[in-house]
C-alpha cells in the first residue's frame, strides 16, 4: 500500500533552509537605499531628522498589526496541523474496521476476501492522498502516488485527465521567474489555481468521491453481517462523517485568507513605519542610521513575511506542513494494521505462547503451562 515513490516536500522558491531571508533582500536592498539616501541629504544637504517620540506612538500600532497578522496565521497553520492529526487517527480507525472487525463473508473464498480487505485499507489511504493534491489545487488522478489507488473508481477527475493529457504537465519556468520567486517576488509567483481555471471538462470532488465509495462497502457490510456488532456500525459510520469533516475544515483553512483589507493596512502601517526610521534615528545615530534602519527592517519585515509564509499550511514550501510526510505515516500504519494475522476461528491464539506469562513475576510459568 504504501508509496516511497511520492515526491518529496520542497520549498517552490527554494527555500531548502526555511528561512524567510530571501524573500526579504529586495524589502532591505529598498531600505538600504532609502536609509543612505535620507542620511546622506541630512548629513550634507539640510537635516531632516525628527523627534523620536513618533517611534514610541507608530510602533504600538506596528506591534499590534504584525501580532494580529502571526497569531492569525499562525492559528490557521495549528488548525490545519489538527486536522491532518485527527485524519492519521481516523484513518487508522477505518482500517481497522475493514481488516480487524469485519467478519469472512460466507460466499467468498478466503482470497478474495484478503484481496477486497486489501482493497478497501488502499481506498482509505487514497483518500489522504486525495486531499493533500486536493490542498494544492491538483485536481486529477494522475499523479504518481494517487493513480494506483483510485485509477480503478469512475470519477470525475479521472475522466478530466483523460481528455487533457497534459493535464500535469506543468510550464517550464525561465531563470528570470525562478529567481523572481526565490525572492518572493508577488508578480513572478504562479497562480496555484491555474489548472482549476484551465479545467475543460467538470473536475468534481475526488475525496468527496472517495467518502461515497467508502460508505458504499460500509452499506455492504452491515447488510452482509460482515459488521454484526452495532458500535462497530457506528464506529464507521462515525469515521466516514469525520473524514468529510476533515475535507470541508481543511478546505475552510484554504479558502478563507485573512481578509484583504487587513493584509493591505498592516503591510502598509509596518512599510510607512519603517521608511520613517531613518528621519526619526538620524539625530541620534548620524551614520549608524543605514544599519540601525538595515537591522530594524530585518526584524519587523520578518515578522509581517512569516505570517504571509504560513498563511497557507497546505503548500509545497518548507515551511508549510509535510503532508507527503503524513500521508507516508497513514500508509506505513495501515501496513501495520494489515500485518496481523487475525485468526477468525481462533481468536485466542496468540495467547497460548509460551512466551506469555500471564503472572510474572510471582510466576515464570507459561499460559501453556499454566493451562
Amino acid at each position: 500500500m504504501a508509496d516511497d515513490g511520492a515526491p518529496a516536500a520542497s520549498g517552490a522558491g527554494g527555500h531548502d533552509d526555511g528561512s524567510i531571508l530571501p524573500r526579504l533582500l529586495v524589502p532591505l536592498i529598498i531600505v538600504t537605499i532609502w536609509s543612505t539616501l535620507i542620511t546622506c541629504l541630512s548629513k550634507f544637504v539640510y537635516n531632516l531628522g525628527v523627534q523620536s517620540i513618533l517611534l514610541t506612538v507608530l510602533g504600538f500600532v506596528v506591534g499590534l498589526g504584525l501580532s494580529f497578522r502571526s497569531s492569525t496565521a499562525y492559528e490557521r497553520y495549528a488548525e490545519g496541523r489538527r486536522y491532518w492529526a485527527q485524519l492519521i487517527h481516523v484513518s487508522q480507525t477505518l482500517g481497522r474496521v475493514f481488516w480487524i472487525h469485519a467478519k469472512e463473508h460466507p460466499e467468498l473464498a478466503k482470497k478474495d476476501m484478503m484481496l477486497r480487505r486489501v482493497s478497501c485499507l488502499n481506498l482509505v489511504l487514497s483518500f489522504s492522498v486525495a486531499l493533500k493534491h486536493k490542498l494544492r489545487f491538483e485536481p486529477y488522478t494522475v499523479y504518481e502516488d494517487l493513480q494506483h489507488l483510485v485509477g480503478h473508481l469512475n470519477t470525475f477527475a479521472k475522466t478530466a485527465a483523460a481528455t487533457d493529457p497534459q493535464c500535469t504537465t506543468l510550464p517550464k519556468k525561465n531563470f528570470f521567474k525562478e529567481v523572481g520567486e526565490y525572492l518572493g517576488v508577488s508578480f513572478a509567483e504562479s497562480n496555484p489555481r491555474k489548472a482549476l481555471k484551465k479545467a475543460t471538462y467538470p473536475l468534481g470532488n475526488l475525496p468527496l468521491e472517495i467518502i461515497s465509495h467508502l460508505s458504499v462497502i460500509v452499506d455492504a457490510m452491515v447488510a452482509d453481517g460482515q459488521l454484526p456488532v452495532p458500535m462497530q456500525q457506528t464506529t464507521a459510520y462515525t469515521s466516514l462523517t469525520l473524514l468529510n469533516d476533515i475535507m470541508t475544515g481543511t478546505e475552510r483553512v484554504l479558502n478563507t485568507p485573512l481578509p484583504i483589507a487587513y493584509s493591505i493596512a498592516i503591510a502598509q502601517i509596518t512599510w510607512l513605519y519603517v521608511l520613517l526610521l531613518p528621519f526619526q534615528l538620524y539625530k541620534t545615530l548620524e551614520w549608524i542610521t543605514i544599519p540601525a534602519c538595515i537591522a530594524a527592517s530585518y526584524i519587523i519585515l520578518a515578522i509581517l513575511f512569516i505570517g504571509k509564509e504560513i498563511e497557507n499550511p497546505f503548500g509545497r514550501d518548507v515551511n508549510d506542513l509535510p503532508l507527503e510526510g503524513y500521508c507516508e505515516q497513514i500508509a506505513h500504519e495501515l501496513d501495520v494494521i494489515a500485518a496481523m494475522d487475525v485468526h477468525r476461528d481462533m481468536p485466542y491464539a496468540f495467547l497460548d505462547s509460551h512466551l506469555n506469562l500471564p503472572l510474572y513475576p510471582v510466576s515464570m510459568a507459561s499460559f501453556p503451562r499454566l493451562g
